[in-house]
Parts: C-alpha cells; structure tokens; sequence
C-alpha cells in the first residue's frame, strides 16, 4: 500500500462503501428470503412493493446488476401472484 495521504483516504472511504454495500445487499437478500416464505396473498401483496423498491434501490447504486433486479422483481411477482388467497 503507498503511503500517500489521498492513497490512505481512498482505502478509507473504499472500506466504508464495502461495508455499506455488503449490509445494504445482505437486507435485501434477507428480506426477498422472507417475502418467499410467506404463504398469504394479501400479506405477500403488501411487503412485495417494498422489497422491489429495495432491489431497485440496489440496481441503481450499482451494487447489483440491473438486469439482475429486473429478474428477480419478475420472479417475485411470479411467485406472489401464484400463491392462493
């Protein structure tokens, strides 16, 4: 590592994006886990917006993929609209 001061800073400010991105992706995954184990159709229709504006919240930061989010909105809502009432 250098020992330049902005070299120093860089590692700084790079090891705080990490641990934001890592707690910001670990949420998300977390709550999609969730929202796939819920077995009501009002209850699953209500926390599905949420997550969705969550993953797109994701894609735009650029912490994951946007055709990853897209994929996995639509296999969300797949999921929600399959279950029965």
């Amino acid at each position: 590592m250098a020992n330049h001061s902005a070299t120093k800073k860089d590692v700084r400010q790079a090891t705080k994006r990490r641990d934001r991105n890592r707690y910001y992706g670990k949420t998300t995954r977390n709550a999609v886990r969730d929202l796939r184990a819920i077995k009501s159709k009002k209850e699953a229709g209500e926390k599905f917006p949420e997550v969705a504006s969550q993953i797109d919240k994701l894609a735009k930061k650029g912490i994951i993929h946007k055709n990853k989010a897209a994929n996995l909105k639509s296999k969300l809502a797949k999921k929600v609209n399959t279950l029965a009432k």
